[in-house]
């Protein structure tokens, strides 16, 4: 009886360990730090794109008048590039040790050392200069500008700009496929563009029903798969980034969505919503994709950026009041205090 009772007790605690150790892995995301950042010099209380460069360890946080970069190990402060009006978003060229910054009140792209952290220059752009990445096939900075519905084409190496290319629509969060071809949201036309960046020219036009108003875009490059983020009505759509087919049944996501992002190593798609949640999917199959969580975050955590070597997902915010209703404003929108902005790092 004894030996048995040790025998029980002994495959239990056996498959207990064998639960946990199954268990460990699917853990849900769960807040890892918190970082306050205060308020943004010259006031006011604006952010935006986050930009994650995970091998040197840096994250770049738009914040209205200034862009701040911190240590994405230690939370700590690295530097600021400060002096802008209204900045949206960053895009790094290593090659050229520079970086770029969409400052859309300004209509410019301040340029700027990766090293230092000074800026270089100024490029004259367009109003609500918004979306901003690096296509490393044409070496070409694409700025996206959302009321003059454009994309400004900038030489990195020699800060001009070589073209203003019209898209027909105002453009939101852009993803290049890394072999030439940019696509980009077009908020208002329920559309999403693809375009070359060789050539400069549009080569698609896809409707997203039966999502509404695209925002947010994150791509699978190796499977040739657009996750499509949609404000009206507030759904995820996959679209193949060849055809432009809508693949399988849209997910119900939160109130006003801002940013998605993939990670090929784990195959897990994240949606950041205004409303506090990030929703968390599997793509299991090219042609599937799976709801794995919802994560709870705080009010206002819209913005987004992935760190590619811990896969922790980074997300900011700040507390928000909402003002009195006024005649012309009759629907305000909530207003973030000044002072509160902070950092949301969540992992596994």
């Amino acid at each position: 009886m004894r030996f048995r009772a040790r025998l029980i007790i002994g495959l239990c605690s056996f498959c207990i360990g064998a639960f946990v150790l199954i268990a460990a892995p699917g853990a849900g995301y769960h807040l890892l730090k918190k970082v306050p950042l205060g308020a943004a010099q010259g006031g006011g209380e604006y952010f935006d794109y986050i930009t994650v460069d995970a091998g040197a360890r840096r994250a770049y946080l738009s914040h209205g008048t200034e862009v701040i970069v911190l240590n994405v190990d230690t939370g700590t402060a690295v530097g600021k590039i400060t002096g802008m009006k209204r900045n949206h978003g960053v895009a790094l060229v290593p090659e050229l040790d520079r970086g770029f910054i969409s400052d859309g009140d300004a209509a410019q792209v301040v340029m700027f050392d990766l090293k230092t952290l000074k800026t270089i220059g100024t490029i004259k752009g367009e109003m609500d200069a918004d979306s901003i990445l690096y296509e490393p096939v044409s070496k070409h900075v694409f700025v996206f500008n959302g009321d003059p519905k454009s994309s400004t084409v900038i030489d990195p190496a020699k800060g001009t700009v070589i073209a203003t290319i019209p898209l027909g629509g105002a453009p939101e969060q852009a993803v290049a496929d890394g072999k030439g071809m940019i696509y980009d949201n077009l908020e208002d036309t329920n559309e999403v563009i693809a375009l070359d960046a060789r050539t400069l020219k549009i080569q698609s036009r896809w409707k997203v029903a039966p999502a509404g108003a695209p925002v947010s875009m994150a791509m699978d490059r190796q499977n040739r798969r657009l996750f499509i983020g949609g404000r009206n009505p507030k759904l995820l759509v996959v679209m193949d980034a060849d055809s432009g087919k809508i693949i399988g049944e849209p997910f119900p996501i939160g109130d006003r969505v801002d940013a998605n992002v993939f990670d090929p190593e784990t195959q897990l798609l994240a949606s950041s919503t205004r409303g506090g949640t990030i929703h968390i999917f599997h793509e299991d199959s090219p042609n599937k994709l799976s709801v794995v969580e919802i994560v709870k975050t705080e009010f206002g955590a819209k913005t987004m950026g992935l760190d590619s070597k811990t896969h922790n997902l980074l997300v900011d915010t700040s507390d928000f009041e909402m003002p009195a209703a006024t005649p012309q404003q009759p629907n305000p929108q909530p207003k973030a205090k000044p002072g509160t902005f902070r950092l949301l790092i969540y992992g596994r």
